[in-house]
């Protein structure tokens, strides 16, 4: 089964990455109403950390996202089941059959891969606010040191000003030729 279609499968919803039970059910190769059946018989095996029913609200969003005329069609009658991964994985317990077995497998792969990648975003993303918060220190300090720079350089133009008013300006004759004009 590809990692596209896996990850394709999964949404952010109450802030957890969860699978659809419709979705759910293709993979599987089995109806929904099937799938679902499998859950209730078993409800025990799911608690609410590994399968929730979206509530009116959710339900209403998600369906403006299919677009679908017809709402009997595709399983849209009820609010999906939605599963985490733990959720995912306690499935193929129920669903006893060595399809279920390997699409499940390849499902918490997919997770992984998914956590794996957000990890690695997260340590980048760190480093990189790191070397931002460096970067602006930096930037602080140079425009300090500029501004010392600057601050000297007017004290010596004030002096170098203040010298040049006290001294005269021009060619001085030797004192033989003063006298003679």
């Amino acid at each position: 089964m590809p990692y596209e279609r896996v990850v394709g499968n999964i949404y952010l919803l109450r802030n957890q990455k969860i699978m659809i039970d419709r979705d759910l059910s293709v993979l599987y190769g089995i109806e929904t109403k099937r799938l679902k059946e499998a859950v209730k018989r078993n409800a025990a095996r799911f608690p609410a950390d590994f399968m929730f029913e979206m509530n009116a609200k959710e339900f209403r969003n998600w369906r403006t996202q299919i677009a679908t005329s017809n709402s009997d069609k595709m399983g849209l009658r009820y609010a999906p089941y939605c599963f985490t991964e733990q959720g995912v994985a306690m499935l193929s317990s129920v669903l006893n059959s060595e399809r279920a077995i390997l699409v499940n497998i390849e499902i918490i792969r997919a997770f992984t891969r998914i956590r794996k990648v957000i990890t690695e975003n997260t340590t980048l993303r760190r480093a990189i606010e790191k070397l931002e918060e460096k970067s602006e220190n930096h930037s602080k300090n140079i425009e300090l040191v500029f501004s010392y720079i600057e601050e000297l350089q007017s004290k010596v133009n004030t002096r170098k000003i203040k010298t040049l008013a006290k001294t005269k300006v021009g060619y001085k004759l030797p004192a033989a030729k003063r006298r003679k004009q």
